[in-house]
């Protein structure tokens, strides 16, 4: 196995890092079960009506339809680890907190807790983008990690990277979210940069820095291509909300501080 000093200067270097069987088959086995729980809850509130349905985003461009069994289909789940124990369970799993413990030291916030769902024939492209232009945290040096609970290949829209390129700074980009035939534009970096697709076996982890532009193409292939996802940081860092957004706010500590559940950032002055 790689020595966490290997890892940590591989990070540095191309900001980002495959781990391999970080879950079990049995573990996998969960997930899937879990998943298609999520997703009868997800119809249950949307047929009632029930605000937590904003919880659960429909694939944009499946034109509303349903999968064969009448279950929505989805794009993504946020806030995974508030109601569902598996996935709160996984957020603070030995086999990712031991790898993020070397990248980022001991002290570990939870930022955000996804399912990014690429479902078959629909899944749509998401744009290059790098999340800490989104992301209030500043440094912007939180560190995400794309568990593949199917395998992830081309033909049903891995990750796909440009290394180095969290070394460029913040950049502007446009709308995440992609027709499965739009063309994806890395106009921002340098012209000899060139995303590096990031297939990856089920089970198996992509680690990335948050200034790292990625995206990832479309799903045509009768293949689901599901990830949970979440993003981690230090808790010394400052809090800089858009305007709009509150001064201060609560995150989960998932590993460290003394064992304190929660630790709570105030708006940098």
């Amino acid at each position: 196995m790689t020595s966490l000093v290997e890892q940590k200067t591989f990070f540095e270097e191309e900001g980002y890092l495959i781990v391999e069987d970080v879950l079990s088959e049995d573990e996998l086995a969960e997930c899937h079960e879990e998943i298609e729980r999520l997703h009868r809850l997800s119809a249950e509130l949307e047929a009632a009506g029930d605000p937590e349905f904003a919880r659960f985003q429909r694939e944009p461009y499946a034109d509303g339809v349903n999968r064969p069994d009448g279950l929505p289909v989805l794009r993504k789940i946020e806030n995974t680890r508030e109601f569902s124990p598996f996935f709160h369970n996984l957020s603070v799993h030995p086999n990712l907190l031991r790898v993020l413990g070397g990248l980022l030291g001991p002290d570990l916030l939870l930022f955000r807790s996804t399912l990014m769902l690429k479902p078959a024939f629909h899944g749509s492209a998401h744009a290059p983008h790098q999340d800490s232009a989104y992301w209030p945290i500043d440094p912007p040096a939180l560190v995400t990690v794309s568990v593949a609970l199917n395998d992830a290949t081309t033909e049903n829209g891995c990750f796909n990277v440009i290394p180095h390129s969290h070394k460029w700074g913040l950049k502007d980009w446009g709308l995440i979210a992609q027709a499965q035939d739009a063309e994806m534009a890395y106009e921002n970096g340098p012209k000899e940069a060139r995303p590096v697709d990031m297939p990856l076996k089920a089970g198996s982890a992509l680690f990335f820095h948050s200034l790292m532009v990625h995206g990832s193409g479309p799903n045509k292939s009768p293949h689901p291509r599901n990830t949970a996802l979440y993003a981690y940081f230090p808790p010394h860092v400052r809090y800089v909300p858009k305007d709009g957004n509150p001064g201060v706010k609560t995150y989960p500590v998932v590993s460290g501080l003394d064992g304190r559940e929660t630790f709570t950032l105030e708006a940098a002055t």
